[in-house]
């Protein structure tokens, strides 16, 4: 079928996924590498598709329509390609997720049942406007042997276009229809009644998007939500560490859902911290909004209710002063998201009862909130970031997109000899062992 409707491209993409989870590791890996190879060999012909969506963005940045951060998040270069590129190789080499025993039992003798990891099927996925998200999720879904339905943002349409076409083409081995673009406000509709065809959605953007899909569709939903990551300067705090840590979590990449948003600091060490903190993000153009606490101590804008809760995406962080641990905890479960949030301190018990306590995805100690990612954590890339709690939590990789099923190999029982009065009980032994098809019948 040639898929030119939502409806077709999702059905081929079904199709695929049914052949695609068949692959072997090897074939899948070599597609990667294929993937890869081309981005870097079409780096001219992506940029110049990229620089037409970053000209018209900022015609639309001039006109209050976009967020700097949204324009300074689709642009591209030929470093950032590299660096996607890399990221595809780097998922290429993560080890299988499929075909993995994840627990074996003997339930008697000659009956051993097998817990396998296997792909979800097909993924639905719709995407800010990065450009190396589309090529993040769809090696991903490739290592792990899962179709996916690509929507990005409408203002990065030609990058995504020319990635997604490299992509399409750099993979003739795989089966056709495993990856498909759609482009259309009205698609992503058709996409969200499609329950019979779509495994999973994975929508990245705001809470309030996140919550639209969940509640027009009854396909599962991964939310990935705004990032509202705090710092928390401890009273017990090493402060030139810790100056070290906020500047990073703000101004590395202040764009992105890992940077910090909100810097707390502990009363104790609010008079010597801040200054220097202070005058090291004014030298990078960032803009403080404090309590009344904080602008006692440094000149900055009045902070708000609405500061604590609020992701900027920009050179922007608020700053309030704590009188405790326990106020601090508070404060990040209230206002937080859920993504990521670190301590600083040199007291193991602190940042123990700080990380047990608060109740976020990723929960950091003596480090930069801007390791909250999928590629640093190991994973090779990720689809995303999951506030949530249920299947997959935080930077999602390989293992998100994987589920399992159950294999029972027997020697002929049948379930009579274990019911009634003369049933044999059964062992329920655990057991290492990995799956291998029909060794029962070769012993």
């Amino acid at each position: 079928m040639t898929a030119n409707t939502t409806e077709a491209k999702v059905t081929d993409a079904n199709e695929a996924a049914l052949e695609l989870g068949t692959l072997s590791d090897a074939e899948r890996t070599a597609s990667l590498h294929s993937i890869a190879d081309a981005i870097e060999d079409s780096s001219d012909e992506i940029l110049d598709a990229n620089a037409a969506d970053v000209q018209e963005a900022e015609e639309m940045l001039a006109q209050g329509e976009y967020s700097r951060a949204l324009v300074d998040r689709l642009e591209l270069s030929p470093s950032k390609l590299r660096s996607i590129a890399e990221m595809v190789r780097s998922v290429a080499g993560q080890a299988d997720p499929l075909g993995e025993t994840l627990a074996a039992r003997r339930l008697d003798e000659g009956m051993e049942l097998y817990k396998v990891s296997v792909p979800i099927g097909v993924i639905g996925t719709v995407f800010e406007s990065r450009p190396d998200a589309l090529v993040q999720i769809a090696a991903l879904s490739l290592k792990s042997g899962n179709a996916v339905i690509l929507k990005g943002g409408s203002e990065a349409s030609r990058s995504n276009r020319v990635l997604y076409d490299v992509i399409r083409d750099a993979t003739p081995d795989v089966p056709a229809g495993w990856a498909q673009l759609i482009e259309a406000r009205e698609d992503v509709e058709t996409m969200l009644g499609m329950d019979d065809d779509i495994d999973l959605l994975m929508p990245r953007g705001s809470s309030e998007f996140v919550s639209y899909i969940q509640d027009n569709t009854s396909i599962p939903v991964l939310g990935h939500t705004e990032g509202v990551c705090h710092v928390f300067v401890d009273s017990e705090a090493d402060l030139p560490m810790a100056t070290e840590i906020a500047y990073d979590a703000k101004v590395q990449y202040p764009a992105v859902c890992n940077a910090v948003e909100t810097l707390l600091v502990h009363e104790d060490v609010a008079d010597e911290f801040l200054p220097g903190i202070a005058e090291r993000y004014r030298r990078a153009d960032v803009e403080l909004r404090g309590d009344d606490a904080a602008r006692e101590i440094v000149e900055m804008a009045p902070a708000t209710t609405e500061d604590w809760s609020t992701e900027y995406g920009d050179l922007v962080i608020s700053v309030t002063v704590v009188d405790s641990l326990d106020a601090a905890v508070d404060h990040v479960n209230t206002y937080g998201s859920k993504h990521t949030d670190s301590i600083v301190t040199d007291d193991a018990d602190r940042a123990s009862s700080f990380m047990r306590r608060v109740d976020s995805a990723s929960v950091f100690h003596n480090t930069s909130t801007r390791f909250s990612d999928g590629y640093r954590f190991g994973l090779g890339a990720e689809v995303g970031i999951s506030t949530g709690k249920t299947h997959a939590r935080g930077p999602v990789g390989l293992e998100g997109l994987t589920t399992y099923k159950y294999h029972l190999e027997g020697s002929g029982q049948i379930v009579g000899t274990y019911a009634g009065e003369d049933a044999k009980p059964f062992l329920h032994e655990e057991f290492d062992g990995e799956w291998n098809p029909g060794r029962l019948s070769r012993d």
